[in-house]
């Protein structure tokens, strides 16, 4: 698979995120960056499918998903969270064009593995789910 938007750099950084347990982090940190008002707008459904995609994983309940699949996903939440990757995202009106490119990109790439997981959890009774895909306590999971 080719990955764009110097994709080898945020894959290797996913796998350490991954190998270190700071998915939790990651999760909690792009969920403050995406309550960013207006601007994240059209990101919202997509950040929240993955992230519930990411915390079913990391609980254990959801495990369907190839190990490719989880690190592009996360690789994608990494470059979100970057604020100096290839269009800066202070850069008003397209500062946040190359997140939407690089979340379109795993979309399409990996939508049989999300499909897969959007089916699971139209299965899933609703406090199941919500309890499946509950960001970490930042407590427990600070830095």
């Amino acid at each position: 698979m080719n990955f764009p938007w110097n994709g080898v750099r945020y894959l290797r950084l996913a796998q350490r995120v991954l190998a270190r347990g700071r998915l939790p982090a990651l999760l909690l940190a792009v969920a403050r960056k995406g309550e960013g008002g207006d601007r994240f707008a059209r990101l919202r459904g997509d950040l929240t499918l993955l992230q519930g995609l990411c915390a079913a994983w990391w609980r254990g309940e959801y495990r369907a998903i190839g190990s490719q699949a989880l690190v592009a996903v996360v690789a994608a939440l990494v470059y979100f969270l970057v604020p100096l990757d290839m269009v800066p995202d202070w850069l008003l009106g397209v500062g946040l064009l190359d997140d939407l490119a690089v979340l379109a990109w795993v979309l399409r790439a990996w939508d049989g593995e999300l499909q897969a997981y959007r089916t699971w959890r139209e299965a899933q009774a609703p406090e199941v789910l919500q309890r499946v895909e509950a960001l970490p306590s930042p407590e427990r999971h600070a830095g």
